[in-house]
């Protein structure tokens, strides 16, 4: 079997959208294809939907919640949920193979993504009946308690980076909490969206509790975030877009949690196991060829160990492996041929710049028999000063820009020096300065001595410019339940 016949799609992924369990097409007729970024080839297309396609996803949640769903029990939402795990591993292949076919990303990172999808749907599903309120005591002539009630509708705004983990990461604790959902996948992958409702139909998911309606975010995705009967709403993508979502969602006073962009440093301090820091460095930047809102963008090194961790560190990005994502390379391609413009222009204004290094990379590349793919080389840029644009803007690239300080004290004010705060790492072997980084840094989220640790139970989210509101966890819960105080005097 040739490489290209390796790549080819084993089956028809012209897919409807689905609306109250049903498989429909937009009103409007329009489809959307969809293009392996390895090769620039279409592999599938999709409804590009409209207003009204919108109204009738709602108002199908809607019916959902009034109904079937709202008399299921938690202890049956849980099941399901449970069930829904199970599938999901059960045609995991399958899933990991079109999400690396949309995405572009490595095969083991689409098998690993879909593992995390079936972990939240377990996660939840083991919290939907256990979701409990409060006694509060005023006195013996009084009875006062909470109860926790779903919110209503809930939309989500899938980016294209990580389509079934995002989309898991906020639906699960939503149906726990007992909410319906409309999902809007991002217009370059939206297949395992769409395969997911007939996951959940299978698990026993009443028709109309899991709503999906594909195309672009300015027809489909306004509609949606503007709805006068979506209770909540979550996105994850760029900040102006992110903006625009809230204010279209204060028009009829829905609740927002905004998961947006980052420019995440890695710490390195002298103390630091050099080897583990390479090591973690390598994954923050270079996976998903750096295409992650909490990747580390920056990396802040200590003066006395900035020649040894560099001295490791270029050999190691240079030997990355590019390729398709199927043949599981250590990095893949970008999304699209934008994106891959837009990380050649940062990268060239840096190279205008004398104060900057290129260490390696720095340029688009061709991969032999991928002439249409979006292939970037992995990069860093040395020595880079703080108001360099590679050091404030968020590239979403394979871009990592370095920054030398001189102390600890430093590192932390380095660390704080842009407009985000999403994620932020340290490696020393001091316990006491990583707990005083953890302490001192503007992040919502801190690794210490490994990049990207924790997982589904640990919750994520951003500062500043990064958002507000918690995914993952029992935190995510809050954005999916509001609380009813109940008193009677007796």
């Amino acid at each position: 079997m040739t490489k290209a016949d390796r790549w080819r799609v084993e089956e028809n992924l012209h897919l409807p959208m689905v609306i109250g369990g049903r498989r429909v097409e937009a009103s409007g007729k329009g489809r959307i294809e969809t293009e392996d970024p390895a090769t620039g080839r279409i592999i599938g297309s999709f409804p590009a939907a409209g207003r009204s396609d919108v109204d009738h996803a709602v108002e199908s949640s809607k019916s959902a919640l009034k109904g079937d769903w709202r008399t299921t029990t938690p202890a049956a939402r849980g099941r399901m949920l449970v069930r829904t795990a199970a599938l999901l591993r059960r045609d995991a292949e399958r899933l990991a193979r079109i999400e690396t076919l949309e995405s572009g990303k490595p095969l083991r990172e689409a098998r690993g993504d879909i593992e995390t999808s079936a972990a939240y749907f377990e996660y939840y599903g083991g919290i939907a009946d256990k979701l409990q309120g409060d006694s509060i005591p005023l006195g013996p002539d009084y009875m006062s308690f909470t109860l926790h009630e779903p919110v209503g509708v809930t939309a989500h705004i899938i980016p294209w980076n990580f389509p079934l983990v995002t989309t898991a990461r906020g639906v699960a604790p939503a149906l726990a909490a007992g909410c319906t959902a409309v999902v809007k996948p991002a217009a370059q992958t939206s297949l395992t969206a769409i395969i997911l409702a007939d996951i959940l139909a299978e698990a026993g998911v009443p028709p109309g509790v899991y709503n999906v309606v594909t195309g672009r975010g300015s027809e489909a995705g306004t509609a949606l975030v503007g709805h006068a009967d979506v209770a909540h709403v979550t996105f994850t993508g760029s900040v102006p877009t992110g903006q625009d979502v809230m204010k279209r969602a204060a028009d009829h006073v829905a609740s927002v949690t905004l998961e947006l962009g980052g420019k995440s440093p890695v710490v390195v301090l002298a103390d630091a196991d050099l080897a583990a820091a390479v090591e973690g460095t390598l994954k923050a930047i270079y996976m998903n060829a750096g295409q992650v809102c909490s990747a580390g963008s920056r990396l802040v090194i200590e003066r006395k160990v900035h020649a040894a961790m560099l001295e490791r560190l270029v050999p190691r990005v240079e030997a990355l492996t590019l390729g398709h994502g199927l043949d599981d390379p250590l990095m893949g391609p970008l999304i699209s041929d934008h994106q891959l413009q837009v990380v050649a222009e940062f990268v060239e204004d840096a190279r205008k710049n004398n104060r900057l290094k290129i260490a390696t990379g720095g340029k688009a590349v061709e991969v032999a028999g991928m002439e249409g793919g979006h292939f970037y080389a992995p990069t860093i840029i040395d020595d880079a000063p703080s108001d360099a644009r590679v050091v404030q803007e968020e590239i979403f690239g394979p871009v990592l820009s370095v920054q030398v300080v001189d102390s600890p004290e430093e590192a932390i004010a380095v660390s704080n020096g842009t407009e985000f705060g999403l994620v932020a790492g340290i490696y020393t072997s001091n316990i006491s300065r990583a707990l005083a980084f953890a302490r001192d840094v503007d992040a919502g989220q801190v690794f210490i001595n490994q990049f990207f640790a924790g997982g589904v139970s640990t919750p994520f989210g951003g500062t500043k410019k990064s958002g507000f509101g918690r995914e993952k966890g029992l935190a995510a819960m809050a954005s999916y339940y509001r609380v009813k105080c109940i008193t009677a005097r007796i």
